[in-house]
């Protein structure tokens, strides 16, 4: 079926297998659609593939290029699709006409993706897969069914296309989005201390029991022990460094009125777990029955679960109840990414609809928790956490030349990244509350300027997520004043432009992050290439993983 859609003055085709009219757009049918533009974009709306993905106007005319180290590909990109050149990103994409208006396509289903060749846009969904929103937990087989856990019939993949401006476009997407796949439960964010941006792995018990204490009267609603409490990556239980347990921390932490939050990557097991000894069939196998790679963090190889294994959901669900029982109700899951990596699983159920399958087991069986989901794929993810992080990890410096420039990576850390990414997912914003990540008050061990950290805190005011991880220790009177301040008001928001908002009575402008990186030139192609392959190594990376633990040892014994 072939349909048209005005565009400035011009018309664009649309080729589906239907196509009907709806409020804001038109809804289209088919594995495969493509609008033909009567002109060559210059931008692309990348869309990324989980929190961490670069997602943003890109220009369209240039070539995508992989980020490296290649060994984080499975953590930051969709790896199998890293390597394609053409303008493309999961589920949606847009373009911008030369009169400034968009046109979107975006899927109403998982397991899709959009791409740019020359001046067509191409939707497709991945060759018969089952594109239905909820799907079926192993147990509602043995009629155990619940809302979240009950199955929708296999429907036909469903895309969205409009023309317009961009608010008023991807809004209608959103809202649309949320129809399918549900919204955030939670009213509103809450304020977050959080451990890792200052303390990172060096937490300890006694160590977050003086930091609860000198917060005093700091009006935070959760108190979050972040990694460094566990015995290992997949062994979910409490490490030396507590030796009272997590049960005792989290009713402390209740003694100050505050939530008891906690940070898992349950979907990860490394090497040196019981999990990876034991139960090796609960882990994703790639067809010639090797396991596959989820990335490299904490000096080890990470590995995924199989969410489709009946034995791997079971201790999921299991986990998910334990540490609930802990005291609980605040959870910061991270590197969910690993539920929807490529491989072969035990039923032959698509990866997306696989992973948001072991989602629905998480939230049913932590009930009521607030859910944060981290490192997790974007569509598969909605209606099923309250908080989702929307761009990679900040970090207490603006940007690193090594990452964006000689890595073309901007899933890296740095604040200048997560403002980049974040800022062009404000639009999710009506389906989850929309984590941008930590603020910053400190001066001290901090290398961003003033102005960069109220960039930070001016997007968590937009977001309303607003977290940090200063130690009150390491605030002057000051500082620890305006953190007061920053949680306890609720300015009003007004988007004034693509990049400009107003915050009560004063004008922000986030255009200075936008701009990308130039090319390289001759001279940085041969450091890059240096570069590249030496990140590649993990005894590289293990090296800087333990030069920075003991830098970070050093500045904490000056504390």
């Amino acid at each position: 079926m072939i349909s048209q859609l005005k565009i400035d003055d011009a018309i664009l085709s649309i080729r589906a297998d239907h196509i009907r009219v709806i409020a804001g757009g038109m809804i289209a049918s088919g594995e495969d659609v493509s609008l033909e533009l009567p002109f060559q974009p210059a931008r692309y709306y990348r869309s990324g593939w989980q929190s961490w993905s670069p997602t943003g106007w890109v220009d369209a005319t240039t070539p995508f290029e992989p980020p490296y180290p290649t060994i984080m590909h499975s953590m930051q990109s969709d790896p199998a699709y890293v390597f394609n050149e053409k303008p493309n990103g999961s589920w949606m994409g847009a373009i911008e006409s030369p009169g400034g208006n968009v046109v979107i396509l975006g899927a109403l289903g998982l397991e899709s993706r959009v791409e740019l060749d020359e001046q067509i846009l191409l939707g497709r969904y991945a060759a018969g897969q089952c594109n239905g929103v909820r799907c079926l937990h192993e147990a509602s087989l043995k009629g155990q069914t619940s809302e979240l856990t009950g199955i929708i019939g296999v429907h036909p993949a469903e895309w969205f296309i409009a023309s317009g401006s961009e608010c008023k476009v991807f809004a209608r997407y959103a809202e649309l989005l949320g129809k399918q796949f549900g919204t955030k439960r939670a009213a509103k964010p809450p304020r977050v201390w959080c451990s890792w941006y200052s303390l990172f792995t060096a937490i300890t018990e006694a160590r977050l029991l003086h930091i609860l204490d000198e917060l005093g009267d700091l009006p935070f609603d959760v108190f979050q022990i972040d990694d460094g409490w566990q015995k290992s990556i997949g062994d979910w239980e409490p490490n030396e460094k507590f030796p009272s347990g997590m049960e005792s921390l989290a009713a402390r932490i209740h003694a100050t009125g505050r939530t008891a939050g906690l940070w898992l990557a349950p979907l990860l097991a490394v090497p040196s777990s019981t999990i990876y000894r034991d139960h090796r069939e609960w882990l994703l196998h790639d067809e010639r029955g090797e396991l596959v790679s989820a990335g490299y963090n904490w000096s080890e190889p990470l590995y995924a679960l199989d969410l489709t294994h009946s034995a791997a959901l079971d201790w999921l669900a299991a986990l998910m109840k334990r540490v609930s029982a802990w005291g609980y109700d605040y959870f910061k899951l991270d590197f969910l990414y690993a539920g929807a990596l490529p491989g072969i699983r035990t039923n032959g159920m698509p990866r997306e609809t696989a992973y948001r399958n072991g989602l629905a087991v998480i939230r049913e069986a932590l009930g009521h928790a607030y859910i944060l989901t981290c490192g997790a794929p974007i569509l598969p993810s909605l209606g099923l956490c309250d908080g989702m992080r929307l761009g990679p990890d900040v970090a207490s410096y603006w940007n690193s030349n090594r990452d964006s420039r000689l890595l073309n990576n901007m899933a890296m850390p740095g604040a200048r990244n997560a403002i980049f990414t974040t800022l062009h997912r404000l639009w999710l914003m009506p389906l989850i509350h929309a984590d941008s990540d930590v603020v910053y008050f400190r001066t001290r061990q901090n290398n961003l300027s003033l102005k960069q950290m109220q960039l930070l805190q001016d997007l968590a005011s937009i977001t309303g997520f607003k977290a940090t991880s200063d130690l009150p220790a390491w605030l002057n009177p000051s500082e620890r004043a305006s953190l007061d301040l920053f949680l306890k008001t609720n300015p009003l928001i007004k988007q004034t432009g693509h990049y400009t908002f107003k915050i009560d009575d004063r004008s922000v402008d986030f255009s200075t992050v936008l701009p990308l990186p130039d090319e390289l030139t001759s001279t940085e192609k041969i450091k890059a290439a240096f570069v590249r392959r030496l990140a590649n190594q993990p005894i590289v990376i293990s090296a800087f993983d333990r030069l920075f633990r003991y830098l970070l040892a050093r500045s904490l014994r000056e504390t």
